[in-house]
């Protein structure tokens, strides 16, 4: 596929893509005219680099662990550093700080929708703004 399918695919700007390219982290092949090919594992390629990108992983730590990512029976440690493996262990315990926080808002959140919804009652609009009365749905009050 072209870079515009997979910007589309992906969600990613091409100018986002062409950097990936740049850093290693993504491989297009070459068409015969020279446009970028890129097969279709570089969707999933393209998603894996942008969530470890919004974890907060800087794209050299990212090209070091994205073949784990592809095959992880194939994980090769060979130029894992003492500081790269303290920049993981440091992104890992951040990422589990962060997905705790996310299931704590999301079980508050579900709790404040299941509250709405249990009080809620037919026929009855709502207000907009804190100052507003709740009026019935017939516009009379």
């Amino acid at each position: 596929m072209r870079i515009g399918e997979l910007s589309e695919r992906t969600g990613t700007p091409r100018r986002l893509l062409r950097y990936y390219e740049e850093q290693g982290l993504l491989v297009p092949g070459r068409s015969p005219n020279g446009y970028r090919d890129y097969a279709e594992g570089c969707v999933d390629r393209v998603l894996q680099i942008r969530g470890l990108l919004e974890a907060g992983l800087p794209t050299r730590i990212i090209k070091q662990i994205l073949p784990c990512i592809d095959d992880p029976r194939a994980i090769h440690v060979s130029d894992a550093t003492a500081a790269t493996i303290a920049v993981l262990e440091r992104e890992r315990d951040r990422m589990a700080d962060r997905m705790a926080c996310l299931s704590r808002s999301h079980e508050a959140i579900s709790q404040y929708l299941e509250a709405v919804r249990r009080t809620r009652q037919p026929g009855v609009v709502r207000p907009t703004k804190p100052y507003e009365a709740a009026v019935p749905a017939s516009g009379a009050a």
